[in-house]
């Protein structure tokens, strides 16, 4: 996976991806990460990868100061559609390489974006760089299970996956250990798909 072949898998994914990823299970599960989450007034907020906006549709985003970023022209003009009268900034920008200052975020929000972009452990450092110390991360993705490897099939059809712009075998274990200094699970809880996706909530220790 690369940025520029992920700008034309998400092209052709924009029309649909609503009805796969924010319908049924997957809107299940979103409501489930957001429905114990109380957010403070005026918090500032990164959804990265923010795609079409599926999970700024589950918060009362109206006294947040909201930004949104995707790397996909396509996926945040539907997001800027559907938001089009509120205060929600959207940006163009890659998730491995942030042009925010240091310690500017409260809270940081990944939805299905550490297993489709090229470099996770890039992102995820990015991630905690532009967080506030004791600032939140909150992450829904898919990983492969803990302490166990991929299954045959799951490595057989993994490349194919990952040229339909997603990855099936990305370890969260791997990606925490090369950040845990920076970083503490707060909550891992299984989601879908017999714990193939998860909710992980982390914060940046005060450093």
């Amino acid at each position: 996976m690369n940025n520029r072949w992920n700008e034309i898998i998400y092209k052709c994914w924009s029309p649909v991806y609503d009805k796969l990823f924010n319908s049924r299970k997957f809107l299940e599960a979103r409501k489930l990460i957001f429905q114990e989450k109380k957010f403070i007034k005026n918090q500032s907020i990164l959804f990265v990868g923010v795609g079409t906006g599926a999970d700024l549709e589950l918060i009362n985003h109206r006294d947040l100061n909201i930004t949104g970023i995707d790397y996909s022209n396509e996926m945040l003009e539907k997001a800027k559609i559907k938001f089009k009268s509120s205060s929600i900034q959207f940006l163009k920008m890659d998730t491995q390489d942030m042009s925010f200052k240091d310690n500017h975020f409260d809270v940081v929000i990944g939805s299905l974006v550490l297993s489709v972009i090229p470099n996770a452990d890039k992102c995820i450092k990015e991630i905690v760089r532009v967080l506030k110390p004791n600032g939140e991360i909150i992450i829904f993705d898919k990983f492969s299970p803990k302490g166990k490897e991929l299954s045959p099939l799951k490595k057989a059809v993994r490349p194919l996956f990952k040229l339909l712009g997603t990855d099936i075998g990305m370890n969260f274990e791997t990606l925490y250990e090369k950040n845990k200094e920076a970083l503490s699970i707060k909550e891992d809880t299984p989601l879908m798909f017999n714990g193939m996706y998860r909710k992980i909530v982390i914060s940046k220790t005060n450093t």
